[in-house]
């Protein structure tokens, strides 16, 4: 790999990163916020915001999703490695890649499910096939579902004409929080195939987290034992 495209690889990285991180981020304070206003509001004036519950549930359903996803970009994944610690490196290479395979046909398996899943409230059509898409069907249209409490945001009216035959809807529509599950997979998708490209190029060992960062704490604490 030459210079510039390693310095354009390390950029996007960096832009990726910082998008995700600050995503992440910002669901989770948005959650804090909303649960800490609903406490303040139900304890101190008998009142609550009756969109609060729905709304901190659909962000953590975000969050967790977008989580898995940067977790095997990451390598933070928790997992056991007894067996692979046991192995020379290009038998825990072989093991890394095997894992990668199960983890990316499990990961299209969930790609199928979630976009048959969300298709109907966006107006699209499911996958035929009971494992794997085999083509489309023709599919009842569920765009006019809407969420329980969540207001409408002017922001998205524009999907009034676009998949609900111009009816108003009164509160969000599910097709936006549901989106999570065909955006967040493809994510989950994408990184287990780059995660599994660097264990197949050497680069990391497997797809969990790596006990480097004990054996640095280790050794400091080594050092200042001596001193």
């Amino acid at each position: 790999m030459s210079d510039h495209n390693a310095a354009s690889e390390g950029r996007l990285g960096r832009i990726t990163d910082a998008i995700e991180e600050n995503t992440t981020s910002f669901i989770l304070g948005v959650m804090t916020i909303v649960t800490f206003v609903n406490v303040v509001l139900r304890y101190c004036f008998n009142a609550s915001i009756i969109w609060g519950l729905e709304v901190t549930l659909i962000l953590f359903a975000w969050l967790v999703i977008l989580g898995i996803s940067y977790g095997f970009k990451k390598t933070a994944h928790l997992g056991v490695d007894a067996i692979l610690n046991l192995l020379p490196a290009p038998g825990r290479r072989l093991l890394g890649v095997l894992s990668a395979l199960v983890c990316l046909a499990y990961a299209l398996l969930l790609m199928k499910g979630a976009w048959d899943y969300w298709a109907p409230y966006a107006g699209l059509e499911r996958t035929s096939g009971q494992w794997f898409p085999t083509g489309f069907e023709k599919t009842r249209d569920q765009a006019w579902y809407e969420t329980d409490q969540v207001p409408m945001l002017g922001i998205f009216r524009w999907l009034e004409g676009l998949i609900n035959m111009g009816e108003a809807y009164d509160k969000l529509p599910r097709v936006l929080p549901y989106f999570i599950l065909p955006f967040g997979v493809a994510l989950i998708v994408l990184r287990v195939a780059q995660a599994g490209v660097r264990v197949l190029r050497g680069q990391q060992d497997s797809l969990i987290v790596s006990h480097e960062a004990e054996e640095d704490i280790a050794r400091v604490k080594h050092a200042v034992d001596k001193d």
